[in-house]
């Protein structure tokens, strides 16, 4: 399609970060303007909505200081695009997709459209095989798998982006030639938190395997909706072109969601479940759904969203909507994190949905369902027992019971309670087993016969 070359002089009125401009309808819906200041000075926008008689359109640097009788608008482009390019890696880029680590822009080998391509369902391949994140109460008890979205539900005040940190430096993938890529997105973050993420860049030599997009909290807030696109559609790039297998950590999806309902708020749309637009869950989906794996690729991309739920509350609209559209979640524990406990990752609310498709022989090991499904059920009824004592004192109950109770202590000493070291899934099978060691084997009843003689402790 040509672009038209058409200018709009003028525009009716404008909205917080939106402009409103009046026979416009030859603008394409998502394509890419450029705005002209009477000084000569341009700003680039985006077409958000277009109608008989009107077309909205966002301004990414915001609106202050328009004037809307003397702006000219002309069409840039059919779609928002980023250049893509291998030399990508190890850089540092806006949530526009412009470098901000000081270094010279990126010579482009394509030119994408950020929306990304539809994946035909039929085309989409099972996802499979396993990604160690090093955090036992991720990779033992709700595994993170190959083309999986698994979202991380935090609180206010919960260390979210410290384990956000350390996936970074020690996620891998396991197995021979494989090409492995962290791409970061971070929407609304503080300028204290951009410091401490840059720290983290250079502490794991992010040069090798790791591409980040950062959105200020002092940023346009309508930046805040183009930040993951631009990382999503560099991981498709790297993992369906490249073959690599990308791992994309957004945080935070609140502050995405947030932007969202300011900008329905600016374009007077009937608010839906608590001010959020009715169209979230259909906007969150775009974003969600383009994890996965491709018949005939190699590569994949794997999606880990961090949200922080308001007031704690997991029935809030946008970690509500993130669990309809998503394959499980990891629940954060403000009680761990007051214990000293990190990460503070509980295992009885989370849950991994393709945990299965991603262990067992040749992936994990052979025992590891059969494992977390005994320390599963052990800790709950630990935690049970523990509510009890509080009551009645431990001395009302039985002398299994005391164990069990034992048993929860330890297991978030030791299990749960990593610090800032990475294990291998073969160090938290082991210390799994040590765990279940204080146990009779009659009350192993999760287990195969088989599994307890080849790996439980004999002493």
């Amino acid at each position: 399609m040509e672009l038209s070359v058409k200018e709009y002089l003028g525009a009716k009125y404008i909205s917080g970060p939106l402009i409103i401009v009046e026979k416009a309808r030859e603008l394409p819906y998502a394509s890419l303007v450029e705005i002209e200041l009477p000084d000569g000075s341009r700003r680039s926008g985006q077409v958000l909505e277009v109608s008989e008689d009107l077309a909205v359109i966002q301004v990414l640097e915001g609106t202050l200081g328009l004037d809307k009788a003397n702006i000219r608008i002309r069409l840039v482009d059919n779609v928002v695009r980023i250049g893509v390019s291998r030399d990508m890696v190890g850089r540092i880029f806006n949530g526009r997709g412009e470098p901000i680590d000081g270094l010279p822009p990126i010579v482009p080998e394509k030119r994408l459209p950020i929306v990304g391509s539809a994946i035909n369902p039929v085309a989409r391949n099972k996802p499979s095989d396993f990604i160690q994140t090093g955090i036992s109460a991720i990779d033992g008890f709700n595994t993170l798998v190959r083309g999986q979205k698994l979202p991380i539900f935090s609180g206010a005040g919960l260390p979210a982006n410290e384990i956000a940190a350390f996936i970074m430096r020690n996620a891998q993938v396991r197995g021979e030639g494989e090409q492995f890529l962290v791409v970061f997105g971070a929407m609304g973050i503080t300028q204290r938190e951009y410091a401490y993420f840059q720290q983290q860049f250079e502490e794991m030599g992010a040069s090798s395997r790791l591409i980040a997009f950062i959105n200020l909290a002092s940023d346009p807030t309508i930046e805040r909706i183009l930040t993951p696109r631009f990382a999503l559609t560099v991981a498709e790039y790297f993992a369906f072109e490249l073959d690599y297998h990308v791992l994309v950590i957004l945080t935070d999806m609140t502050n995405y969601a947030e932007a969202l309902r300011e900008i329905g708020a600016a374009r007077e749309e009937v608010p839906g479940r608590r001010g959020y637009p009715g169209y979230m869950y259909t906007d969150l989906a775009t974003i969600y759904e383009r994890a996965g794996r491709i018949k005939g690729r190699k590569g994949s991309v794997t999606q880990i969203p961090i949200l922080t739920m308001p007031d704690d509350d997991i029935t809030h609209p946008i970690p509500d909507l993130t669990g309809y559209i998503t394959e499980g979640q990891i629940v954060l524990s403000r009680e761990l994190h007051s214990a000293g406990i990190f990460p503070p990752i509980d295992p009885l609310p989370s849950l991994s949905r393709l945990m299965n498709l991603g262990i067992g022989p040749g992936k994990t090991r052979e025992d590891h369902r059969n494992w977390a499904d005994q320390l599963f059920a052990a800790y709950a009824r630990g935690k049970e027992i523990r509510r009890l004592v509080s009551i009645v004192g431990e001395d009302a109950v039985s002398e299994i019971d005391r164990i069990y109770l034992r048993f929860a202590e330890r297991f978030e000493k030791e299990m749960l309670n990593q610090g800032n070291k990475a294990r291998s899934i073969e160090e938290t099978l082991e210390i799994g087993w040590r765990l279940l060691a204080m146990f009779p084997t009659s009350e192993l009843t999760r287990i195969k016969r088989e599994f307890i003689e080849k790996y439980l402790p004999k002493s």
